[in-house]
């Protein structure tokens, strides 16, 4: 633990040392700005002036910050509130960013807030879909899509359940998978936020900011809506989440985007598109907790639940996967 220790407390003090020099010698104060699931530190650091800005930390061989560039810019290209990125030293994994506030959609949304809110993401993100442009992004394709399911059996219901899946569960899991990929890939495709969530989401103007986008791609179009609609940290009514989804959905229609002409069409590909981010998530959760002692996290796999078990109910095709859904507890173990 003193080892860590020490390499934890020496990149911070070779983040101080870039960023005086970038600020030109100017006296500042630095403090933690939020938390993350990944490697990824980010410190807020506040100059005597009064301006502040966001620095990075993503140590080499865990993050690339290259890839949050990237996005970055095509955010902004597309007039999306995304960080600038005012310095970087991609060597030491180092960037100084425009600070987008301190109020996330998470702490901000209740539901007098909600519709207004989820108006601006919905508006914003139509404005990243229709910016989409071929081979600036990785594909969200059969290979990656299987490899966030596979999640699921492997570090939730293995590890984190301590279950042994018969030879008939594993054989249906993998139908299921079969049966989700298949429709994901079905979708248009466009530029996927890949968490487009209200944790990642600020209030500021123009509203929102969004963050955390490095691991962007190109895929299915129902991906970041469902992202935002089904979240890990905060659940709606469905009759919300249904109206929410319409409301994107014809704004989608009327700015071009190639969304399912038939609305019925539109919602079973969402739904299912949840169902695949849902089981993938349970997974990362149960990973982040024992490969990563983060284990705040597993508290909230019961939400994923509550958001699968009603979409396996409606889908014949699904069906098959309520029994192994219903043998899972209700609370975190």
């Amino acid at each position: 633990m003193i080892h860590a220790r020490v390499a934890h407390d020496g990149r911070r003090d070779a983040l101080q040392a870039w960023l005086t020099r970038e600020l030109k010698g100017a006296r500042f104060s630095l403090a933690p700005a939020s938390e993350d699931a990944s490697f990824r530190r980010y410190f807020r650091a506040s100059l005597e002036d009064g301006r502040s800005f966001v620095a990075m930390d993503a140590p080499p061989g865990k993050e690339d910050c290259r890839r949050f560039v990237h996005v970055a810019s095509l955010l902004r290209d597309a007039g999306v509130h995304a960080p600038q990125v005012h310095a970087q030293d991609l060597a030491q994994g180092f960037l100084l960013l425009s600070d987008l506030g301190t109020t996330t959609y998470l702490q901000a949304l209740d539901d007098s807030t909600a519709p207004r809110l989820f108006a601006d993401a919905t508006d914003a993100l139509i404005r990243f879909q229709l910016a989409t442009r071929a081979g600036e992004l990785p594909p969200y394709d059969d290979a990656l899509l299987r490899r966030e399911l596979q999640l699921f059996p492997d570090w939730y219901i293995k590890l984190h359940l301590k279950k042994d899946l018969s030879e008939d569960e594993k054989n249906m899991l993998q139908r299921t998978f079969d049966i989700l990929v298949k429709s994901a890939l079905a979708q248009p495709t466009v530029y996927v936020h890949r968490d487009y969530i209200p944790r990642n989401l600020m209030v500021c103007e123009p509203n929102p900011g969004v963050l955390d986008f490095q691991d962007a791609v190109t895929g299915p179009i129902t991906y970041d809506i469902v992202c935002l609609l089904r979240d890990a940290f905060v659940s709606w009514p469905e009759e919300r989440v249904l109206d929410w989804a319409v409301r994107y959905w014809e704004k989608a229609k009327q700015a071009g985007l190639p969304v399912e002409a038939d609305f019925g069409e539109f919602w079973r590909a969402l739904e299912w598109m949840g169902l695949q981010r849902h089981l993938k998530v349970m997974g990362i959760f149960a990973r982040l907790n024992y490969r990563d002692g983060k284990p705040r996290y597993l508290e909230d796999t019961p939400r994923f639940l509550a958001y699968a078990r009603p979409v396996v109910k409606r889908y014949r095709e699904l069906a098959p996967l309520l029994r192994l859904l219903d043998s899972i507890p209700d609370v975190v173990q």
